[in-house]
């Protein structure tokens, strides 16, 4: 996931995003998930209309249409995420077009970044 500083301001990131799971509207009603860090945060320092990376990795639906969870649980499906960045706020992102699903109500997610994961 892509984020780029739209202040006039250079902003300072360091650490894990929090994730949530929301509906159109205001993203405090949200439903966070539990988030799994992976890898060693690093300072990043983000210029105006800078950019920064944070990989997000879900537990995924299977099947078509009425998809499962292989753990049983019911899926989640949600029009958009709240992304928490640390020492920026929380952010609501959607796709550009459609819904997110995903199983478990977890997420494994890298350091903020300055370098776009490939």
């Amino acid at each position: 996931m892509q984020f780029t500083n739209v202040s006039r301001k250079t902003c300072v990131l360091k650490g894990h995003p929090t994730v949530a799971g929301a509906g159109n509207g205001s993203p405090t009603h949200n439903t966070p998930l539990k988030v799994t860090p992976t890898g060693r945060a690093a300072t990043v320092t983000v210029r105006p209309h800078g950019k920064a990376w944070v990989r997000l990795t879900f537990v995924q639906v299977q099947g078509e249409g009425d998809g499962y969870c292989v753990s049983g649980k019911t899926p989640a499906a949600c029009s958009t995420m709240v992304i928490g960045l640390p020492r920026s706020g929380k952010h609501q992102v959607a796709l550009n077009d459609g819904w997110w699903a995903e199983c478990d109500n977890k997420v494994t997610v890298t350091p903020v970044s300055a370098v776009k994961p490939s």
